[in-house]
């Protein structure tokens, strides 16, 4: 008896998946080779060209872009080779809404002058296009050790000549006993510069995200600030101090098993001393108790931070925000990756990407091709770049999103971090059976345990028993081309299944919410809201769903997760090694 021949739908499907795998495949390749090699822009390997070569490509889907010259790092050694500089939206709908007024060659000669005014000469670096307005990188401001020391070291290997500061100028290096004069002769040439790009970016807000004022090594000032530059040379900015713990902070998260909820970072740490400082018209609007922040655990401090960066950027029309650290690749990029990714949630940026795309996207362009020491933050067991991605449970909430709708009246859960909606996807253990090897003592991958984030976003199939992958959505378009939505093939497969952790004492006063409320707290009963009919997950939560999957499988296929002491039940293994399966990799790194 002749077999049937497979379906059109069939083929499709295979077709799909066949796809969704190779490019979950590729991203593992990427991890590989990022956790293996820093980057840097002098030493390119064909493997590396490749990667530059497909962040162009994906930039150009949604954009129409110029590129920044930076051969062999001549402008900057550990930025990438070719800098995106995005003109603006080349979908039909907005080819012609917001059209650049920069000139590229003169950005370019903008950047070549200005670059000695950041440290390690990472310069302002325009990297998202928001709605017209530029969401900027970089470092601090470089110390007046780093400055002699840059401008001799150009004097002397450029054969006794230094065109940084354009014909017009020359550096003037103190010879006399005026070291203050000299000192702020340099100052005023090689930040002013600084200045002339962040207001040809149309830059007005500055966020620093460092917890000192300076930064010291061996009792000297190696950095500065916008904050505490003596002559209030950016005085006309909008400066933000949102102090936030360095790299080291989270060898602590790594030490504490991935979890984040509970870990407070000692504010009383002798070098601490910038303090949080922000406008009020950016406070008043958020209804969020600033003074608090230094008792704030690290998931209330990365989602406060972030509601503030989304709130600047749609406060102002027409003027652009620079974030930065000290040396902008490490703390810069978790906050740039978060907000390209909540972004894209919304259909707000990189419209036409889908969860691996913009994936990809972020960890190549945002984290590799910008510097970040990923080996070396591996070996020392500061897990950041995890920590970014592993985060995306937390902002699913549509709080989190730039668009403004219209809040529903008389809700009694408008001032938690969860909604009615949330709660009906939580179902029980028992419900679930054998779908996972998640036990009710695990809280490592999940984090999510007590306070205002008690919410896991790992998406069960109920039915298959394997997880919601990329491959398991498919893409679909509404009348709008900004919004690309992800929807399961088959109806039947609406309902979700969330595995809640152990409940974990916070620091955050908010962890009292739910049975102040009336609800059971995670980790003993399920719980439910009786009476009304689960809808399904908002089209933020299923994107960022999504993309936080497939980084789980594709890390734990390759750089994998070392517990500080065995989970008793296995768990940690057993979900990264689900996520694995459910998007066709499997982990070859035991995560130990």
């Amino acid at each position: 008896m002749m077999a049937a021949s497979p379906s059109v739908s069939e083929s499709l499907t295979a077709s799909g998946q066949t796809l969704s795998g190779r490019k979950s495949e590729e991203i593992a390749d990427l991890i590989d080779l990022f956790s293996k090699t820093q980057y840097r822009a002098k030493e390119v390997s064909r493997r590396v060209e490749t990667i530059e070569k497909r962040c162009l490509e994906l930039f150009g889907r949604d954009y129409k872009y110029s590129v920044i010259h930076n051969t062999n790092g001549e402008v900057c050694g550990h930025y990438p080779q070719q800098i995106v500089f995005l003109e603006y939206e080349s979908t039909e709908l907005h080819k012609d809404r917001f059209e650049s007024t920069v000139q590229i060659t003169k950005l370019q000669d903008l950047v070549n002058r200005s670059k000695m005014a950041r440290c390690r000469g990472r310069f302002v670096c325009p990297v998202i296009l928001y709605n017209g307005k530029h969401i900027c990188r970089s470092s601090t401001l470089a110390g007046w050790g780093e400055l002699y020391g840059r401008t001799g070291y150009n004097y002397i290997f450029s054969g006794g000549t230094d065109d940084t500061w354009g014909a017009e100028s020359e550096p003037e290096v103190p010879e006399d006993d005026s070291v203050r004069n000299g000192d702020s002769q340099l100052f005023d040439k090689v930040r002013g510069l600084d200045i002339k790009l962040l207001r040809y970016l149309s830059v007005r807000y500055i966020c620093d995200l460092m917890v000192e004022n300076k930064k010291v090594k061996f009792g000297l000032n190696v950095t500065s600030s916008e904050k505490v530059d003596k002559a209030q040379r950016y005085a006309d900015f909008t400066l933000l101090s949102v102090p936030y713990p360095g790299c080291e902070f989270f060898k602590d998260y790594k030490d504490r098993d991935y979890t984040a909820e509970g870990l407070v970072f000692n504010w009383n740490q002798d070098f601490v001393d910038a303090p949080l400082t922000i406008p009020a018209c950016f406070t008043k609007n958020l209804s969020i108790n600033w003074s608090e922040y230094q008792s704030w655990d690290l998931v209330h401090q990365t989602q406060n931070y972030l509601k503030l960066l989304l709130h600047i950027i749609n406060s102002d029309d027409e003027s652009g925000l620079l974030v930065h650290c000290i040396s902008g690749w490490d703390r810069t990029p978790l906050f740039v990756s978060l907000l390209r990714l909540s972004l894209w949630a919304d259909g707000a940026v990189h419209a036409s990407l889908e969860p691996t795309e913009i994936l990809y996207l972020t960890i190549a362009y945002d984290w590799f091709l910008f510097g970040h020491m990923l080996p070396d933050r591996l070996t020392k067991g500061e897990e950041i770049f995890f920590f970014c991605f592993n985060f995306l449970k937390h902002i699913v909430s549509e709080k989190f999103s730039a668009k403004k709708k219209q809040r529903r009246k008389n809700s009694q859960f408008k001032d938690t971090d969860f909604t009615v909606d949330d709660l009906c996807k939580l179902k029980s253990r028992e419900a679930r059976g054998s779908v996972t090897s998640l036990s009710s003592d695990f809280s490592l991958i999940t984090e999510d345990a007590g306070g205002a984030s008690s919410l896991t976003n790992e998406a069960v199939d109920l039915f298959s028993g394997q997880p919601l992958g990329a491959s398991s959505w498919r893409k679909g378009h509404t009348s709008s081309p900004q919004t690309v939505l992800w929807n399961r093939p088959d109806p039947m497969h609406e309902r979700l299944a969330h595995p809640l952790s152990q409940e974990a004492k916070s620091s955050s006063s908010s962890s009292s919410n739910q049975s102040e409320q009336g609800f059971t707290r995670a980790g003993s009963s399920p719980m439910s809201v009786p009476g009304r009919r689960c809808p399904s997950p908002s089209e933020r939560q299923v994107r960022l769903e999504a993309v936080r999957e497939v980084f789980l499988a594709a890390y734990s296929s390759t750089v994998g997760l070392k517990s500080s002491a065995p989970s008793p039940s296995g768990a940690i293994t057993g979900l990264l090694e689900q996520f694995a399966r459910g998007v066709g990799l499997r982990g070859t790194n035991s995560i130990i």
